[in-house]
């Protein structure tokens, strides 16, 4: 994730200001916690008893609607800020222009956009990768307590 938000912060010329990094590091905190809600979402569904291939789908597709709300209201208040950002006319007052609002709101965006991407492309294709591997077949790795393999009879307490 960090590695392409860099590369956007490149390609488009962001200068990182105090705001603009502050702006960033609140976008690795979404980033993080748009992994957890799917690596949780992943573990429920193991817990259940789905196969992991089984578990990858069911799991993003429980996480994708909390993703894509904490991320859809997070861009839209970047849009406001980047608006009034702008410079405000405070009538008795003058003109009060903000460009550092405007800076950390295009850098939240940005790092949203990418955290976006990253979660539901990136994370997404990396863990159907795994698909067949020694690690998807350690069922363990993935729950806190053993579980059964899927279609294997219940133990008897």
């Amino acid at each position: 994730y960090t590695v392409l938000t860099l590369a956007v912060f490149k390609l488009v010329p962001v200068t990182l200001t105090l705001a603009g990094i502050g702006a960033f590091v609140l976008s690795v905190g979404m980033a993080v916690d748009a992994n957890i809600l799917i690596f949780e979402r992943l573990k429920e569904e193991m817990r259940a008893g789905r196969s992991y291939a089984a578990a990858i789908d069911a799991g993003f597709s429980r996480a994708w609607p909390s993703i894509r709300d904490s991320n859809a209201t997070t861009l839209i208040t970047c849009l406001i800020l980047y608006v009034l950002g702008g410079g405000i006319e405070v009538p008795f007052l003058g003109a009060f222009d903000a460009p550092l609002v405007q800076g950390f709101a295009l850098t939240l965006a940005a790092g949203v956009l990418v955290s976006m991407f990253s979660a539901i492309v990136v994370t997404r294709t990396l863990m159907r990768l795994l698909i067949g591997s020694r690690i998807s077949r350690n069922r363990e790795w993935f729950v806190d307590q053993p579980v059964p393999e899927p279609g294997a009879p219940e133990a008897a307490s």
